[in-house]
C-alpha cells in the first residue's frame, strides 16, 4: 500500500556544542579564501572558466558578522528537524541550521544513504565562520560554505505538483542580495527525494551568483561520476587537469576534484560502497558542475575528520553539484531573472560500469525532465503552514524595493530588533540612536543603504555605520574621515577607535594601530555594564584584537595588561590560551608558554588551512608537532 508523503515536526536530542553569540566587531579585513586560482594559471584554462573565475570574487563579509562564538564542550541538546516522508525514504531537515538535510534513509533496505553525523560541533569553515559536517548543505553566496550554514531559515508547507505535500525553505541571502528557495518533495511510491532550487535577481542589475549543494557519505565510498578528466585543486593552489583519479583514498592532503562532464550528458554523480550500494544524485542540466572532496589520508586530514564528527564515526567524504564547472567560478545572472533547476537523490544498486544504465531505469531522465517542467509552476505557490522563522533581512530589503516575488514571502511582521533602526532609516530618513549603552549593531553595506546613511542628519552612530558602509565600498579615506568626525561626540569611542586601529593595519601603521588597540580595550573595559553575552562577546573580540596588536609591534607588558583584564572565562578558551601562550613567549617565558601546550587546549575556531598553531609550536622548539595539534593541510615548508 502506498503511503501518502507527510512531513511532520520532530526534535532530536544528539551532543552538541552551544552555538553561542555572533561577533560583534564589522569584519573589515579582507575575505581570507582558500579557492583563488593564480593568475598565470588562467592562461591554461578553458575561456569561459578563467572568465567566470575573474567575475565578481567576494572581497569582504559585510553586512554578514563572523559566527565565532561557539565552543566544544557538547552535551545533549534539543535541535529541531522538519520529517519528510513516504513508504520508500524518509528525509530530516533541519530548518534552523541552514536547512541541512541531515538523514535521508531508505526504508526497505532501513539503510542511512548519507553521512550522518551522531554530532552537532561548529567549525570555522564557512565564509563567516560556524559550520558542522554531514548531511545534504545548500552553499549560495561565494566560494565557500554559505554564511546561512548555521542559520535558520524560513520553512513553510506547500503543495506539491503530483499533489500532496512539498517542504519549502527560503530566505534572503545577503552577501548578493538575492532571495532563493529549496523545495523538497517525495512523490507517491518515489525511492527519490525530488528537490527544486530557484535563484532569483530581483535587482536592476547583474549580479554573479555562486550554488553548490554538497552532500557527505561514508569515507570509503567508491565515487562514481560520468567523467573521464577532472580539473584538480590541492594543497598547491593550482587548477590542472588530470585524469580522473582511480584510487583518490591514497592523496595525503585535502583534494577537490571537480569533474568534466561532456556537454549533452546526463549530470549525476554516486558514491557505492564496496557491494555496489549507495547513493545517487541526479539533477537537470542547469547545475553543470559535478565534485569531489577528501580530507586526505595524511595526519592532518585525519584531525579534521575527527574534529568535525565523533570518535569513530569512520569519516567522510563529499560529492558536490554546482552551477558552474568549478567552485572558483561564479556565474552573471541577469537583471531582473531567476535559474531554477531539479535534483533528486536516491539509493542505487550497481557495479561501477553501469551506474548510468540503473539510473536511467530508476529514475528516466525524460520523466525527469518533464517533473522539473511540472514543478515550475508550483514554485510561486504561496506557502501555506509555517514551520520555521528565519531572518528579518529578507522583509527588509522587499520593503525597501517594493519587490513582489510569489512563493517566497517576506512580510513586515518578521521584522525583528535587528532590523528595527534600518526600517526607521527608511521610512524617516534618520538612523535612530540606541536608547542604551550596548555594543552596535549590525551594518547594511549596500549602495542604497549607503546613500540613506550619507544624506541622513551626521550622528555619531550614522558617521559610525556610514564609514562601515563606506569602507566596504572601498572608499577607505572617507571611510577614516567619518570615523574621526564620529569620535568628537561619541558617548561610545571603543568602536570607532577599533575601526581606526584596523585602518591603520590595512595602511601599515601598526604602532598606531596598537595604541588605538588599547585605547578602545580601555574604552571598553570602562563601558561594560554586565558580564551578558553581548559585552562577553565584544570584549573577548576586541581582546583578542588588541593582545595580536600589541604583540605584533613588541608591546608585550601592554598585551598582558589586557590579558589580565579579560573574564577568567574568556581566559580559559582555547583561542585565548593559544594566544596566553604566544604572549608568554613574547615575554622570554618559554617554558610557561610549553606547559600551555602540555595542559592541552582547543582552538574552537581554528580556521580551515590555518598553521597558526603549528607555527609557534615551531618557535618553541625542536620537537615533533603533537597529532592533536596538527591540523596542517600542506607539506611543511623549508
Amino acid at each position: 500500500m502506498v503511503i501518502v508523503t507527510r512531513i511532520r515536526r520532530e526534535v532530536l536530542t544528539l551532543p552538541a556544542a552551544e552555538l553561542g553569540p555572533d561577533n560583534p566587531l564589522p569584519p573589515l579585513r579582507p575575505l581570507e579564501e582558500l579557492h583563488r586560482v593564480d593568475d598565470r594559471d588562467r592562461e591554461d584554462l578553458p575561456r569561459d572558466m578563467a572568465r567566470q573565475i575573474g567575475y565578481e570574487p567576494l572581497r569582504s563579509l559585510l553586512p554578514v558578522r563572523l559566527r565565532d562564538g561557539y565552543g566544544r564542550s557538547r552535551e545533549p541538546r534539543a535541535v529541531d528537524a522538519l520529517v519528510i516522508e513516504n513508504d520508500r525514504l524518509r528525509a530530516t531537515v533541519l530548518p534552523g541550521l541552514g536547512g541541512r538535510v541531515a538523514s535521508l534513509v531508505h526504508l526497505p533496505a532501513g539503510r542511512e544513504l548519507l553521512y550522518r553525523n551522531p554530532v552537532f560541533q561548529p567549525a570555522n569553515l564557512a565564509l563567516n565562520g560556524a559550520w558542522y559536517a554531514g548531511g545534504i548543505e545548500w552553499n549560495i553566496g561565494a566560494t565557500g560554505h554559505t554564511t546561512l550554514s548555521c542559520a535558520p531559515l524560513h520553512a513553510a508547507r506547500v503543495p506539491a505538483p503530483d499533489g500532496g505535500e512539498m517542504l519549502r525553505l527560503w530566505e534572503w541571502e545577503r552577501l548578493r542580495d538575492l532571495p532563493f528557495q529549496v523545495d523538497l518533495w517525495l512523490p507517491d511510491g518515489s525511492d527519490f527525494l525530488y528537490v527544486g532550487v530557484r535563484v532569483r535577481n530581483p535587482h536592476e542589475r547583474p549580479v554573479p551568483v555562486y550554488w553548490w549543494s554538497n552532500t557527505a557519505v561514508p569515507e570509503h565510498r567508491r565515487v562514481v561520476v560520468p567523467a573521464e578528466e577532472a580539473w584538480e585543486f590541492g594543497h598547491e593552489r593550482r587548477l590542472r587537469r588530470v585524469p580522473v583519479p582511480a584510487d583518490d583514498a591514497r592523496h595525503p592532503y585535502a583534494t577537490d576534484w571537480f569533474y568534466d562532464l561532456p556537454d549533452g550528458r546526463r549530470r549525476w554523480i554516486a558514491a557505492l560502497d564496496a557491494d555496489g550500494h549507495g547513493l545517487v544524485q541526479t539533477s537537470t542540466g542547469e547545475l553543470r558542475g559535478r565534485k569531489q572532496f577528501v580530507w586526505g589520508s595524511g595526519p592532518g586530514g585525519r584531525r579534521w575528520q575527527e574534529w568535525l564528527g565523533a570518535p569513530g564515526d569512520g569519516g567522510y567524504r563529499e560529492i558536490q553539484a554546482g552551477l558552474a564547472r568549478t567552485q572558483l567560478e561564479h556565474i552573471r545572472l541577469e537583471p531582473e531573472s531567476e535559474v531554477s533547476w531539479l535534483e533528486a537523490y536516491g539509493p542505487l544498486s550497481a557495479a561501477p560500469e553501469s551506474v548510468e544504465e540503473e539510473l536511467e531505469l530508476a529514475l528516466p531522465r525524460a520523466g525527469f525532465d518533464a517533473a522539473r517542467a511540472a514543478w515550475q509552476p508550483y514554485a510561486d505557490t504561496e506557502p501555506g503552514e509555517l514551520l520555521a522563522t528565519g531572518s528579518g533581512w529578507g522583509a527588509l530589503e522587499v520593503l525597501r524595493g517594493d519587490w513582489k516575488l510569489p512563493g517566497t514571502p517576506f512580510p513586515e511582521t518578521m521584522l525583528g530588533e535587528a532590523q528595527a533602526p534600518w526600517a526607521e532609516l527608511l521610512r524617516t530618513g534618520m538612523l535612530p540612536e540606541p536608547r542604551r549603552v550596548r555594543p552596535p549593531g549590525p551594518t547594511l553595506v549596500a549602495p542604497h543603504w549607503r546613500d540613506m546613511l550619507e544624506t541622513a542628519p551626521a550622528t555619531p552612530g550614522t558617521e559610525y555605520h556610514l564609514g562601515i558602509a563606506q569602507w566596504h565600498a572601498g572608499d577607505r579615506a572617507q571611510a577614516v574621515r567619518s570615523w574621526e568626525r564620529a569620535l568628537q561626540l561619541a558617548p561610545s569611542l571603543w568602536p570607532l577607535l577599533r575601526c581606526l586601529a584596523v585602518a591603520d593595519q590595512e595602511y601599515g601603521h601598526h604602532e598606531r594601530a596598537a595604541e588605538r588597540y588599547a585605547d578602545a580595550f580601555d574604552d571598553l573595559c570602562r563601558e561594560r555594564r554586565d558580564d551578558g553575552e553581548a559585552w562577553t562577546a565584544a570584549c573577548a573580540a576586541l581582546g583578542r584584537e588588541a593582545i595580536e596588536a600589541l604583540l605584533r609591534v613588541r608591546r608585550a607588558a601592554d598585551a598582558r595588561t589586557v590579558w589580565e583584564a579579560l573574564l577568567p572565562a574568556i581566559r580559559r578558551r582555547g583561542r585565548f590560551r593559544l594566544l596566553e601562550a604566544e604572549l608568554l613567549l613574547a615575554e622570554g617565558r618559554r617554558a610557561a608558554a610549553l606547559a600551555v601546550f602540555e595542559d592541552g587546549f582547543e582552538v574552537a575556531d581554528l580556521r580551515e588551512g590555518t598553521d597558526a598553531v603549528g607555527r609557534l609550536w615551531a618557535r618553541l622548539g625542536d620537537e615533533p608537532l603533537p597529532d592533536r595539534y596538527d591540523f596542517r593541510m600542506r607539506p611543511t615548508g623549508p
